[in-house]
């Protein structure tokens, strides 16, 4: 059976867009040295998708697995139970939350985290903003003192997100810091986007860890992700966009330059393909800062990433 945890506070992570949550939350695993200590039975919640073959013979696939480790802080004040789902159910999230929420409540558990990641024109190299979304005042207030921005509005799907309205509904404390990361690059593992959320959280929880491998991490992929985007920019030839020191925040224009109705249709037509795929999204800004429009279309672009992951 497992020991008792002293005021423990709950990290959650899934994978999601940039797999900015699971890389800040493995990488906690990996550098505070945590020991397994439970599992959720993947059968609840997940379906067999596919059979592994080998030398010709079928077997059953394996299901993603959904973990528990702990860290008994050495300072006595707040250990961790973390928790590390492989992927996330099809169905069945807000269940899933729950298990997960009865087993961390059993251990003690009064407050959580979890990790996201919010796509925005972050310009690659350029230092990312970290978001926080709060179940309570007296959290966002805590969070506000340290370098991070309230996220007014938006939406954050899948478990990343669900678990605060699970945990608010069981009358847990929680926090949701999101790393910001470029639209154009939401499928590609963003080391200095979970870097940044963890170094919030650390700062939180009054952790030291070592963060050297994942500034390397975080290097490479900004240079492949500044490579990408020159290629992109001079296959729509188009200028790359020029790096800022502090992003701001868009302001929204009330008019446009007069369009026709043809290139209307196709705008919309853009949109639609963007919200499907949105890797389309670098396409759809080329061409609205063709025409001269973007800034009128900017908040309704940028809403195709605030559903943050």
């Amino acid at each position: 059976m497992a020991n008792e945890l002293r005021d423990p506070w709950l990290v959650a992570v899934w994978p999601g867009m940039g797999s900015v949550a699971l890389l800040a939350g493995t990488y906690l695993l990996q550098r505070l040295g945590t020991q397994r200590v439970g599992e959720l039975n993947s059968r609840d919640f997940f379906e067999v998708q596919n059979v592994e073959v080998k030398n010709g013979l079928a077997t059953v696939g394996r299901l993603p697995r959904s973990l528990f480790f702990e860290w008994k802080d050495p300072a006595g004040r707040h250990d961790l139970l973390i928790f590390a789902g492989e992927a996330q159910p099809t169905t069945g999230g807000y269940a899933l939350c729950q298990r997960l929420l009865d087993y961390a409540i059993g251990r003690g558990v009064k407050r959580f985290f979890t990790f996201a990641a919010m796509a925005t024109q972050l310009h690659p190299g350029t230092k990312p903003r970290v978001f926080a979304v709060a179940t309570d005042p007296a959290s966002l207030n805590q969070i506000a003192r340290t370098d991070v921005e309230k996220l007014e509005e938006g939406q954050i799907s899948g478990l990343n997100g669900l678990l605060l309205a699970a945990g608010a509904d069981r009358g847990l404390r929680g926090v949701c810091l999101l790393g910001e990361l470029p639209f154009f690059a939401v499928g590609v593992p963003n080391p200095r986007a979970a870097q940044a959320v963890l170094e919030r959280f650390t700062e939180l929880a009054d952790i030291q860890i070592d963060f050297s491998e994942l500034e390397e991490q975080a290097k490479a992929v900004e240079a492949n992700l500044l490579q990408l985007l020159e290629q992109l920019t001079q296959a729509t030839g188009a200028e790359m966009p020029e790096e800022e020191e502090s992003p701001s925040v868009p302001e929204k224009k009330e008019s446009a330059p007069h369009l026709d109705s043809k290139a209307l249709r196709r705008i919309e037509s853009m949109f639609e393909k963007a919200k499907q795929d949105r890797s389309r999204a670098f396409e759809l800004k080329q061409e609205l800062d063709r025409l001269g429009i973007f800034k009128q279309y900017e908040d309704r672009f940028l809403d195709l990433f605030r559903k943050a992951e």
